[in-house]
């Protein structure tokens, strides 16, 4: 492990020094949209490592600019989802997010699992769940390029990804500081200065976060409201460009989150607020012994990322260039929580996740008259690890979860806890409290290889074809261990009592926890190889100079998994519980058409995305998650996006998605699955609104986006259950103000949820799998005002 450590940076060192001209400019290269006028399909994008409109991408992809994010009001990547279709970002916390594209979701937190969604930030996938999420600011662009991209993007793109490209310096001096103040003390900072000429330009950008938590936490022992924020996000920028044939870029990011805990509020348990609501105030007390059991005594996420990128690229010819980019990123995060959502001393625990990720590109790129293409190689490496330990009380816990004495609940009406008696009654006194703890890691090694091949012939000047292929070769290292003493309380139960809570729950005898197989801290191993061929087929025909019809055959895959656990044998010992978990394969058949017509721009596009071996996550009895095969899946769909230019003060925008995405209903393996909705995926989603941005007189303008999003039906886990699911939702969004100066001054109002629409973020969760599902409530109305002065 430490092998691979320092050899990662030795090997991003040296690209530094020799300026390797770096790596594939994926959709991640530098281009200044501001002042540029483009729009929709007239954006220009890198996704296939070229610089094109939108309009003649032959895949479909929604590219954002960073000047239309500001004017969304869109300040995190859970709110971009709300207008690009068939994207869905959930946020369950910053340690805890889950991407969806076109209804697969990538959010597994083990490290032994892969991704299925490909982030890239600067070029580089950092798609790893626990270490992937960071703030938005002074961005250049994002694209959310649909369908699988293994030849663009690597094998994590099984479904799409999504591209961060933050802005990049510029010759001039230019500054810009923004300041906002809303509801729950809400306040941010953020800004920018930039500096340089065409030799030599630097940016350093921030932003500063801060807000009350919107869920009141009645526990004294907590000192803050749930869901509170405090992030930090700094980034810096150093451009070289010795001569005309090379440019190299330098980026530095930093994150850090200092947040309150998730508001896991029981649906069954209530709090002396009143019976359970997860819209009510919550009771969420954690451990007495969090601080010596789980890392610290207050519920909520300390997290932080470090990342750094270097990109070259060197024009070798008139029509070849080499680029090459090379990318080191590390997080270390610890997130305390109450998953049974009560007071109770229940369910107590805490994840640890640390990881590093390293990952070297180069690519060899030609664009000619009537053909262009690229060819190269890739290397990532990971190295991660996920800690899980708990904290209960063993008279509380065995009451909570099996009733063991009749008539006493595990909550009373009032909020009272009287499970906290049991061990008292049970003993006669003699003890009040047996604490208890555990934990489990699980741990893994990923190396991967791949040498790809990406072309496209101009056949005639209507007509583009398009073919590529990844080979990739992996190697996947799995690591398990636990330590899960038995519990005490058992030997000291009435003889009778104890017979039925064991034949009832018979891994009492070794663990506290149901399915939890200690290993006495002992590591189990496991190893395996993998290799695959990932191809694409692209057809781009111009039916008219507007008019853009597109093609496309793709292949995906989520890598298997190298599943490692710990069971029991016959004669109760520990043993390892391993299993190959298939990969899961996707064949993606899509077509559409593009229409770029003076003020009209739009798409629409038309997929069936076909799955084997298709992948899902299911909760243990000790609360981890499980990879299980689900059989085959299909989905259907169709994505369409509007803008028109109404006047040269009005803008109009509309987009939606209808998307069916389920297990097949004949689907052998797991019965249980059959006909059941992808999670996390709305049957349809859109959103409209429109922009005014019209002089007004003596330098000032105003400005204006009210947007509407809706959404239909989600359902939080697989098997599908209306218990824990999502109604349809729709939100009203704004932001409008006034601008002073010619554009150096500003003030803004924004406005989100401004129904203060009540809705769930998530639902079920580690509670439902020890029979009490946990809800999030999602953001109320938030609102607030932003002073922005620039310099330039």
């Amino acid at each position: 492990m430490n092998v691979r450590y320092a050899s990662a940076r030795l090997l991003l060192a040296s690209t530094a020094l020799v300026a390797c001209p770096a790596l594939a400019q994926d959709a991640t290269d530098t281009m200044d949209l501001e002042g540029t006028g483009q729009s929709g399909n007239e954006i220009v994008v890198t996704a296939q490592k070229f610089e094109q409109r939108a309009q003649d991408v032959p895949i479909t992809i929604s590219a954002l600019s960073g000047e239309r994010i500001e004017e969304l009001g869109v300040s995190d990547l859970d709110e971009l989802s709300n207008y690009v279709p068939g994207l869905n970002v959930q946020e369950q916390s910053a340690n805890n997010p889950g991407i969806v594209i076109r209804g697969v979701t990538s959010d597994s937190g083990s490290a032994q699992q892969g991704p299925r969604v490909t982030l890239y930030y600067n070029g580089v996938d950092i798609s790893r769940s626990r270490g992937s999420y960071q703030s938005i600011y002074d961005l250049d662009r994002i694209e959310v390029i649909k369908g699988p991209q293994a030849t663009l993007f690597g094998t994590a793109s099984a479904v799409g990804a999504i591209s961060i490209v933050p802005a990049r310096p510029e010759p001039g001096v230019s500054a810009e500081l923004s300041g906002a103040y809303g509801n729950f003390d809400y306040t941010k900072l953020s800004g920018f200065v930039n500096a340089g000429n065409d030799k030599v330009a630097g940016r350093i950008a921030f932003e500063w976060k801060k807000r009350d938590g919107y869920v009141e936490n009645l526990n004294p022992s907590q000192e803050e409201a749930l869901y509170a924020l405090d992030n930090l996000g700094l980034r810096a920028s150093l451009r070289l460009t010795p001569n005309d044939d090379l440019t190299i870029d330098l980026v530095g990011t930093f994150d850090r989150q200092r947040n309150g805990g998730t508001p896991f509020i029981s649906g069954t348990l209530p709090t002396e607020a009143g019976p359970a609501d997860p819209f009510d105030p919550a009771n969420l007390g954690g451990s007495p012994l969090s601080a010596e059991v789980l890392g610290k005594d207050q519920l909520g996420l300390d997290r932080e990322i470090y990342d750094l990128n270097l990109t070259a690229e060197y024009a070798i010819a008139d029509d070849w260039t080499f680029t090459t980019v090379n990318g080191y990123r590390e997080f270390d995060s610890l997130e305390t929580f109450d998953a049974d959502g009560s007071a109770a001393w229940f369910l107590e625990f805490a994840e640890i996740a640390k990881g590093w990720q390293f990952s070297h590109e180069g690519r060899f790129a030609y664009s000619g008259t009537n053909l262009r293409g690229s060819f190269g190689w890739n290397y990532f490496t990971e190295d991660g690890r996920q800690t899980v330990p708990f904290s209960g009380e063993e008279g509380t816990f065995l009451q909570c979860l099996t009733r063991a004495v009749p008539n006493v609940p595990c909550v009373a009406a009032d909020g009272s806890v009287p499970a906290s008696q049991v061990l008292a009654a049970l003993t006669g006194g003699a003890l009040t409290q047996l604490p208890y703890r555990s934990v489990y890691e699980n741990q893994g090694q990923n190396d991967s290889y791949s040498v790809f091949a990406d072309g496209t012939w101009l056949a005639t000047d209507r007509l583009e074809l398009t073919a590529g292929v990844r080979l990739l070769w992996e190697d996947r290292q799995s690591g398990y261990s636990a330590t899960a003493p038995a519990p005490v309380l058992i030997g000291l139960l009435p003889a009778e009592m104890r017979q039925a809570l064991l034949a009832a729950l018979p891994s009492l005898a070794y663990s506290l926890i149901p399915g939890q197989t200690d290993t006495g801290g002992q590591p189990y191993t496991a190893q395996d190889d993998f290799f695959d061929v990932l191809p694409r087929f692209n057809v781009l025909y111009r039916a008219t100079d507007d008019v853009n019809l597109y093609a496309t055959v793709s292949k995906g895959r989520r890598s298997a998994v190298v599943q490692l656990g710990a069971t029991r044998d016959s004669q109760g010992n520990a043993v390892p519980d391993y299993q190959l978990v298939p990969e899961e394969v996707v064949w993606n058949y899509e077509a559409g058409v593009k229409v770029s017509s003076g003020p009209v721009s739009a798409s629409l596009g038309a997929y069936y995305l076909d799955y084997s071996g298709f992948q899902v996550s299911v909760l243990q009895d000790d609360g981890s998650s499980r990879t299980e095969s689900a059989g085959s899946a299909a989905n259907l769909g169709l994505e369409a996006e509007l803008a028109v230019q109404a006047t040269p003060w009005l803008s109009l925008f509309a987009n939606g998605a209808y998307i069916d995405a389920k297990v097949d209903e004949d689907s052998a393996l797991t019965p249980a699955y059959s006909g059941a909705r992808f999670r996390l995926q709305p049957k349809w989603q859109g959103a409209a609104g429109f922009t005014v941005d019209a002089p007004v007189g003596n330098g000032m303008r105003f400005f204006a986006t009210p947007s509407i999003t809706h959404r239909s039906r989600i359902y939080f886990e697989m098997p599908n259950s209306e218990l824990l699911s999502q109604d349809a939702v729709t939100l009203l969004n704004a932001r409008a103000g006034l601008s002073f100066a010619e554009d150096r001054f500003e003030i803004a109002g924004f406005i989100r949820n401004a129904t203060d629409e009540d809705y769930l973020l998530d639902a079920g969760n580690t509670g439902g799998a020890f029979g009490i599902p946990t809800f999030i409530p999602a953001e109320p109305r938030f609102y607030g005002v932003e002073l922005t002065g620039r310099f330039f």
